[in-house]
């Protein structure tokens, strides 16, 4: 098959390139940077630039839209709405300028909100944040684009957060505080969290290229939910690292959110921990994952497998230290 890749100079874009590539598919990649892992196969770009992206994608199958604003202090604001919402309206220009009647967009499970245990599919929206908002204005846009011909194939991926080797995501950054040995529990870490292993998702979308006409929406996490307390205990098992009892009541931990987003916004700088990266951190954000298993579908690794594979290549053991 001829895939045509936007954003896929990323973290995920990247291993999906490869695992593309490795299956026999034809690739064109289209971002704002060259691709690090494939030469030759880039066309440099902004997603909201019909006419570009139009051009590139003559004479390929299928869409698979990966480009997003996805960080919490992305500004201005307005890049959200442009990239995530715009952007989605150029890439259907261009698939109907080129007949391409398959688009593959990949979401979030942010669009559910926080605190909404098990979020299936069809649980109702209730984004807490830009990111997750303009995800979901995303979705309705292609959704609209499939109801204008029942031929059209539009799968609808909606991932818990993503990490493996390379990423620079909230769970590198929750292990870089473990392994320093300066980690503090913020709250009770009895909040569950759902995750996703990049090996696995990369997988799950090239499996779904080919999928049958009609709108296909799915969460992806690979299971069992960790609460965050068992989390921090699995980092620590996996660097051979003792623990400590070192806990903020999460009122402390909201003041100096947001007398650090204070500081942020009058030094124009960015710091690791924020308000609402302190209201993520506490929160449940579980989704459902039935409609993922009927399909027969089963990862490649298993979600300690892939934490392991992580910490191996981000973390090596004179790194960490051990308190």
């Amino acid at each position: 098959m001829r895939v045509f890749v936007i954003g896929g100079s990323g973290f995920i874009g990247s291993r999906l390139l490869e695992v593309l590539r490795e299956r026999g598919h034809e690739v064109r990649n289209y971002d704002r940077i060259d691709s690090p892992v494939i030469d030759g196969i880039t066309t440099i770009g902004e997603v909201t630039d019909t006419a570009a992206i139009a051009a590139t994608a003559a004479g390929h199958d299928i869409i698979v839209n990966l480009a997003a604003a996805h960080r919490d202090d992305v500004r201005p604001v307005s890049l959200y709405d442009e990239i995530n919402v715009d952007g989605a309206r150029a890439v259907i220009a261009a698939a109907k300028l080129n007949g391409i009647e398959r688009i593959l967009f990949t979401s979030s499970v942010a669009v559910y909100g926080l605190d909404k245990n098990d979020a299936a599919e069809d649980s109702v929206p209730e984004p807490y944040n830009d990111y997750g908002r303009t995800k979901l204005e995303a979705e309705k846009v292609y959704r609209a684009w499939a109801a204008e011909d029942p031929a059209r194939s539009l799968v609808i991926v909606r991932p818990s957060v993503v990490f493996g080797e390379g990423n620079r995501g909230n769970v590198y950054t929750l292990a870089r505080q473990v392994s320093s040995g300066r980690f503090i529990m913020v709250g009770t870490g009895s909040n569950k969290k759902s995750m996703t292993y990049v090996g696995n998702i990369v997988e799950y979308l090239a499996d779904l290229l080919d999928s049958p006409p009609g709108v296909h929406t799915s969460n992806y996490a690979d299971k069992p939910d960790l609460s965050t307390r068992e989390l921090i205990d699995v980092l620590r098992s996996t660097m051979d690292l003792r623990g400590n009892n070192l806990r903020l009541p999460l009122r402390l931990g909201l003041a100096a959110g947001h007398a650090l987003d204070l500081v942020a916004r009058a030094s124009r700088r960015t710091f690791p921990i924020s308000a609402i990266r302190i209201r993520k951190f506490v929160s449940d954000t579980t989704v459902n994952t039935d409609r993922l298993e009927s399909t027969g579908y089963r990862p490649r690794y298993s979600l300690a497998e892939g934490i392991k594979r992580t910490i191996e290549a981000e973390f090596p053991p004179s790194e960490r230290k051990r308190p």
